[in-house]
């Protein structure tokens, strides 16, 4: 579990790395054209000395020249993806004007005359990053790659050179010498990076072409080779049902598979797709589950869904007791008691943590075990962002739930009273709120009312609920605990090292009570006599696992590792070059 969770962290941080591209293609066309006027203005500034009148032509013949290529370029793409050949053809043209620029600094600072080789070199450097883009996330193989890497160099080259000196700057030894051997360079680290994750992954490449086609919608790839990595499990859900006298159902579903990978491949937006299969009537909560219990394609989500309307009933009644809350330092237990079916939530809000390690569970349901108990269900909160629980914060945690359990079986049971309300019909869309919004359940227990919350959306900013729990307070109304589904459904993409917007980030705790305030009153409004049932259900479908992510993880330090000596390597070549 711990190395589940190092892998996992680790991929999100580099995942930090794909945020070097502009938000907007419409931003990498715009800026890529206003570098090749400068690039222009630089090579006839700075290298040709020419008057304006002899150049100033020459701008909008390269700005054109260039727009014209990028739309060459999308040709060669293998999904024909024009943003990514706009942000390339940027980042391109930036390499070549640093070039430029350190060819005028070099010839200020040792006083020497400007050279058209920093001109020629420029373009062979251009057509050498072109061959890594391609290669990597264009999905071209390196032949190919060779062959189109001068399209667009080579055609502002021609514009901006006059004819003249073609030939002699192009034949150029020197010119020739750097600009292949950084061609040669940019090809051994294409090699060597598709294989950085062998033998586990056949095609680190591959891989990253299928995570960017799925930033844009198209999943299908990334779906294949998640769910060929994949392998056939057992895994368990548990619901408690309410039924209430007037005819209407709510449940609270505790699903062993867990929210992912990401937005939109697999089970990510699986909360939602339970809560709409339940007639929007369920709070779809995060059990103590890891991203090795991720439905890698949509094919195994409908058989989960499918598989889910067979589910047994364990147990049924129409008692509970009132809730038991137990807090040891930072960890909070809260518990209540189905007949024989303990129903506990685990939080560490406000400080915060990752997914509850297993041990943890594993732990609770034996001590729930010896105590005669039937198998409890587990809740992870999950509701303020941190890191892997620490050893401390888990021993505090089972210590709090074995004193939960044993408080518990003290307790009376009475019968009880349930009103259900969610904000679907309500104006409540927001960046950090997933698609089936929130919800709150009353319980209404030995003649005392108690609120229990949940938002459709993926862990919350701390202190976030300590807030609305706080102005919940104030009215007199206890609101136990808030839940989140942990989706990893993203309304919109998200630009930051996380890849999601957390609850509370983007939207205020002050407008968050206002509208679980508003629902809680219709939940009360609601309330009736219910009865219970404890139902489970088993299904097999195939989950992610967690080798797969220590392949990912593997794949990715070994990329980074080698892009970095290159990178060394590059900077020292280069800055040999200023010296010629």
């Amino acid at each position: 579990m711990e190395k589940d969770l190092d892998d996992v962290s680790n991929i999100h941080k580099r995942f930090s790395l794909t945020l070097l591209n502009p938000a907007s293609y419409y931003f990498s066309l715009v800026a890529s054209l206003i570098i090749a006027a400068v690039i222009a203005l630089t090579v006839h500034f700075g290298y040709l000395n020419e008057s304006l009148e002899e150049f100033w032509y020459r701008i909008p013949i390269i700005v054109g020249v260039l727009a014209l290529t990028q739309i060459i370029d999308v040709r060669f793409s293998k999904k024909k993806e024009y943003s990514k050949s706009l942000h390339s053809s940027l980042f391109a043209n930036m390499l070549w004007i640093v070039t430029l620029l350190m060819g005028l600094l070099a010839s200020v600072v040792l006083v020497k005359e400007t050279s058209l080789f920093f001109v020629t070199f420029g373009m062979f450097l251009f057509a050498s990053f072109r061959i890594g883009i391609y290669t990597t996330t264009l999905g071209v193989n390196l032949k190919k790659a060779w062959m189109i890497c001068f399209v667009q160099p080579i055609a502002m080259f021609l514009v901006l050179v006059p004819q003249e000196l073609w030939v002699s700057m192009l034949s150029d030894p020197l010119s020739l010498g750097y600009g292949i051997s950084f061609m040669i360079i940019a090809s051994v680290w294409s090699v060597l990076t598709d294989r950085a994750g062998r033998p586990g992954m056949e095609s680190t490449h591959k891989t990253i072409q299928a995570y960017l086609a799925s930033q844009g919608n198209d999943f299908t790839d990334a779906e294949e080779i998640m769910e060929k990595r994949s392998n056939e499990s057992n895994v368990a859900t548990s619901q408690i049902r309410f039924s209430t006298q007037n005819g209407k159902e709510f449940r609270m579903v505790l699903p062993e598979i867990h929210p992912g990978p990401y937005h939109p491949v697999g089970g990510s937006n699986i909360p939602y797709l339970i809560y709409k299969n339940l007639s929007s009537s369920a709070m779809v909560m995060h059990s103590i589950s890891n991203h090795a219990l991720n439905l890698p394609s949509r094919n195994e989500v409908e058989k989960y869904l499918k598989n889910l309307e067979s589910s047994e009933i364990r147990d049924h009644g129409i008692q509970c007791t009132e809730p038991v809350i137990v807090q040891i330092n930072k960890s909070r237990v809260i518990g209540l008691l189905f007949g024989n079916n303990p129903l506990l939530f685990l939080s560490l809000s406000p400080h915060g943590m990752e997914d509850i390690p297993n041990y943890i569970k594993t732990e609770i349901e034996q001590y729930a075990k010896n105590r005669n108990y039937m198998k409890p269900m587990i809740v992870d909160c999950h509701n303020a962002m941190g890191e892997e629980i620490s050893n401390e914060d888990g021993e505090d945690m089972l210590k709090a739930a074995k004193s939960c359990l044993d408080t518990l079986i003290t307790k009376n049971s009475f019968p009880i009273e349930l009103g259900y309300a969610n904000t679907d019909g309500m104006d409540v869309w927001t960046e950090d709120l997933g698609m089936g919004g929130l919800g709150i359940v009353c319980l209404k227990i030995n003649g005392k009312k108690y609120f229990l919350g949940w938002a459709d959306a993926n862990n919350m900013e701390n202190g976030v609920r300590e807030k609305i729990i706080d102005i919940f307070t104030k009215k007199d109304y206890q609101l136990l605990e808030i839940c989140t589904s942990d989706t990893h459904f993203a309304p919109v993409k998200a630009r930051n090292r996380n890849g999601y917007y957390q609850l509370g980030l983007i939207t205020s705790a002050e407008k968050l009570s206002k509208w679980f305030f508003e629902i809680a009153k219709n939940a009360e409004a609601d309330i009736t006599s219910a009865k219970f049932e404890i139902l489970e259900n088993k299904t097999k479908v195939k989950v992610m696992g967690q080798s797969i992510y220590e392949d990912y993880s593997k794949a990715l330090d070994n990329s980074l590792r080698i892009t970095k000596t290159f990178v060394i390597g590059c900077v020292i070549l280069f800055s040999t070059s200023l010296f010629l």
